[in-house]
């Protein structure tokens, strides 16, 4: 990689920083197709590992207090987790298409749904019911492709929960199915030549978090409601980029 191509790498993770501190998503979404157009997407995704899991980090022990109110959210991390090991040591083998094709639409449908019925959400039952199966296909999608947000944003986001409770809750997720997902990276190697510029990553992770925390403060209820909309909009835009483009 060189000057040119982590300059653009780096610009990326500045906007997506900032998104993710936000919306408690947006990282990997808005950095993995980007810097796919100038690097290959296996150096994308090594790269964006590790600052991904420190801001979901950082972001999660600043949520914390809201705790309390997140819903199924150890089912969700457990098979999130497991998930994650099974989608790293698929990286390279399994065609994505299909599966990103029905996700996409999943994600449409749900977009669709947001705006036709706004009251529409998902009771405590169901959400005890199927939440360690979307947490596993979450999990999936982090460790085979680096994108898992579409999944974890439309899940959590049908709780209607609290604002602090749905970035604790997403970022929460985001930590543990990273984790694991950056334990077998390393573990297989993937880091190598890659180190210099994952490092450097995470410095504007660690710069922008506090700006776009503050800029969260500033918007409405209905406000963030759409910049979640938004992001899982964008995820799919970036799904279609990082898949057939």
């Amino acid at each position: 990689m060189d000057g040119y191509q982590l300059t653009i790498v780096l610009v990326a993770v500045v906007i997506g920083s900032v998104s993710k501190a936000v919306t408690g998503m947006g990282l990997p979404v808005i950095v993995i197709p980007v810097a796919a157009l100038f690097v290959d997407i296996e150096d994308a995704v090594v790269i964006i590992a590790l600052p991904n899991l420190l801001a979901n980090g950082v972001l999660a022990i600043r949520e914390r207090a809201h705790l309390p109110d997140t819903r199924n959210l150890g089912a969700l991390a457990i098979s999130g987790v497991i998930g994650a090991v099974f989608g790293t040591l698929l990286f390279v083998n399994v065609p994505d298409e299909p599966i990103v094709v029905a996700l996409i639409v999943a994600i449409a449908v749900y977009i669709t749904m947001f705006f036709l019925k706004p009251d529409l959400r998902t009771s405590m039952e169901q959400s005890h019911r199927w939440s360690p199966a979307v947490g596993a296909l979450a999990g999936t999608f982090q460790g085979a492709i680096g994108i898992s947000g579409p999944i974890v944003g439309s899940w959590i986001h049908s709780f209607r929960l609290s604002r602090g409770a749905h970035i604790l809750s997403v970022t929460t997720l985001f930590f543990f199915s990273g984790f694991a997902q950056f334990g077998v990276l390393a573990a297989n190697g993937e880091l190598s030549g890659r180190v210099v510029a994952t490092l450097l990553a995470c410095i504007p992770v660690l710069a922008t978090i506090p700006v776009g925390t503050r800029l969260r403060d500033r918007v409405s209820g209905r406000g963030f409601d759409l910049a979640i909309i938004a992001m899982l909009a964008m995820s799919s835009i970036a799904l279609c980029v990082r898949t057939f483009l």
